[in-house]
């Protein structure tokens, strides 16, 4: 495929390929399958030494993986090694280790009437898997479920978000350098090549994005019967009760809700502020803001000149007071992190993802109106709530359903390997992180196996009787 140079929306020079013809994606498909069948991909060592490598790939690259996501969306250093490298390196390391024994025979007992015999659950690999990334956390979100794939046995199809053109160019360049190339392989393009892919016959499809193009895989998807992941994100809710600890609430929440410029999936996307502590909270997270911001530009990058329209017509339709912030940038694709008190319930900024570096905070008056105002909208992908009291704490994570929860903290549910990550509803369906990945992409086979003699089954063979009908009613 040929490469070709432009300008991309920033004004940067950029290095594109040519879009794939579909001989290209039906070759390279056919190609991971043919490497399936070979069974090379299904023993233990070479699932091990691939995630060794690709955590090497992160390690060895990293000053150019720090500079790509630079170049695509203005992060800073160490906040592209703490939310892409960092993770991407303890999952592969994590399931690397792990692995062999995540492959084992699930051995289970077995009811009375069953025996003699014996019955185990067998992970086998899908086969060939399309993970479609998306560009916010590129790495982390594309390769991470990659982990999960690869820890299963399964060939991979990669397709980065064409969103962030250099980090996708630098995968391509990479993966084959350091993995497995007739298992693992990458595919750039825009939404065309995506339609080409989704053509395919995959056995499994991940996909991390909106829920509007959610909806479009699963639809493809179900024209082949193939089993899919999804991501979606969603409106990500902070309950702040009344015996919370606000410093600490206000200093967690503007710290995580700027990562990325807000451009991350679990961040913060409003807060429902018991009255009594409203005030307080929005004082002490402006302070934060203006701390953690210190010596930076007031403004913080967001993807394109699309998303900072959004955005501003989010701001301008706005019923709420705009108590911090607000202004936008448009030459140099900023917005300044932006407070909006008490918007509208039923305006944009309260009904869709926001997605970048503004926070609604919402006054109610007790944990009750929290909860119902939560439960009356679709399921986000992650829920939070601060507070002291344990009683408060079981009725949130009881009654509230989202994707994960996270009492006093935000986000740091999403980057563990101990526990899946993953959504519900309207947020996605499926999960992956550590052994819930290699689950993910794993068929769980039955296995039952008898044994011949004593053929006890006779008893059930007809002609029927009284007394075997007797026998089987006892036994079964």
């Amino acid at each position: 495929m040929a490469e070709t140079t432009s300008k991309n929306g920033n004004g940067a020079l950029a290095t594109h390929r040519a879009e794939p013809s579909e001989a290209d994606v039906v070759r390279i498909v056919e190609s991971l399958r043919v490497t399936f069948r070979s069974g090379r991909t299904r023993s233990a060592h070479w699932r091990a030494d691939q995630l060794h490598r690709l955590a090497d790939l992160m390690v060895d690259n990293e000053m150019e993986i720090i500079e790509a996501l630079s170049a695509d969306l203005g992060r800073a250093p160490f906040e592209s090694w703490l939310t892409d490298i960092a993770g991407t390196v303890a999952e592969a390391r994590y399931a690397a280790k792990h692995v062999k024994r995540w492959m084992r025979r699930d051995r289970r007992m077995l009811e009375l009437p069953q025996l003699p015999g014996r019955g185990w659950v067998e992970y086998e690999p899908y086969g060939t898997v399309l993970i479609i990334g998306t560009w916010n956390l590129p790495y982390l979100l594309t390769l991470g479920p990659a982990i999960g794939a690869v820890s299963a046995g399964n060939t991979v199809l990669i397709k980065p978000s064409e969103f962030a053109p250099r980090t996708s160019r630098l995968l391509a360049d990479l993966v084959p350098r350091y993995l497995d190339h007739d298992a693992i392989a990458v595919v750039e393009g825009a939404r065309s090549t995506s339609e080409l892919l989704l053509k395919q016959e995959f056995d499994r499809i991940l996909f991390t994005g909106g829920a509007e193009t959610g909806r479009k895989i699963l639809a493809a998807a179900a024209q082949h019967l193939t089993p899919v992941t999804l991501e979606l994100g969603g409106k990500s809710p902070v309950i702040l009760a009344d015996d919370c600890d606000v410093d600490v609430a206000a200093s967690r929440v503007a710290w995580t809700k700027l990562i990325n410029s807000g451009q991350v999936c679990v961040a913060p996307d409003y807060v429902l502020a018991h009255r009594d502590v409203t005030e307080r909270f929005v004082d002490r997270l402006c302070d934060a803001w203006v701390h953690q911001r210190v010596n930076q530009p007031k403004g913080m990058r967001v993807l394109n000149a699309d998303h900072l329209e959004r955005l501003s017509e989010y701001l301008i339709e706005t019923r709420g007071e705009v108590a911090f912030g607000g202004g936008l940038d448009r030459s140099s694709l900023t917005v300044e992190p932006t407070v909006v008190l008490d918007p509208s319930p039923s305006e944009p900024l309260m009904t869709e993802e926001i997605f970048g570096p503004i926070l609604p905070v919402v006054t109610v008056d007790s944990v009750d109106d929290a909860i119902d105002f939560v439960n009356s909208r679709p399921k986000p992908l992650a829920a939070y709530l601060f507070s002291r009291s344990r009683a408060v704490r079981n009725r949130v994570v009881s009654e509230v359903s989202a994707g994960g929860m996270l009492i006093n903290h935000v986000a740091f549910q999403a980057s563990t390997t101990r526990l899946p990550f993953g959504g519900v509803g309207n947020s996605g369906m499926g999960a992956y992180h550590g052994q819930w990945g290699f689950k993910e992409f794993s068929h769980s086979k039955t296995v039952l196996t008898k044994p011949t003699r004593p053929d006890l089954s006779k008893m059930l063979y007809p002609p029927y009787s009284d007394n075997a009908w007797k026998l089987a009613r006892k036994l079964f």
